[in-house]
């Protein structure tokens, strides 16, 4: 089983940066597609961003493409997520997520280890 933990929310202005980090523990890292979703306060979870287990194949949600850069280092164990030009509208919970699939996916139900989320706060 994955055990995953994010880290680097906080609260930043618009237009500033932050960079998400999830580390994973448990079976090898390399064997999981990784993703980033997050969720607004009285929204429902959202897709992000996500990465093929080898880190060839990246997909990123239309609202953040540009912005939003998704990143793995299987040899740490971690993703990252490199965020730019943040809006107030970012404001959320982000939650890591991992599926046992090489290929990347935008839905929620693919995958099956989630870490407890980190907060990302941008202030007008």
């Amino acid at each position: 089983q994955v055990q995953l933990v994010e880290s680097g929310g906080g609260l930043v202005q618009a237009g500033g940066s932050l960079r998400l980090s999830c580390a994973a523990s448990g079976p090898p890292f390399s064997t999981y597609a990784m993703g980033w979703f997050r969720q607004a306060p009285g929204k429902e979870r959202e897709f992000v961003a996500a990465i093929s287990w080898s880190g060839r194949s990246v997909y990123s949600a239309g609202s953040v493409k540009g912005r939003f850069t998704i990143s793995r280092d299987n040899a740490k164990n971690t993703v990252h997520l490199q965020m730019n030009v943040l809006t107030p509208e970012d404001t959320a919970v982000y939650y890591c997520a991992a599926r046992p699939q090489p290929s990347v996916a935008t839905m929620e139900t693919a995958y099956n280890y989630w870490g407890q989320g980190t907060q990302v706060t941008v202030s007008s």
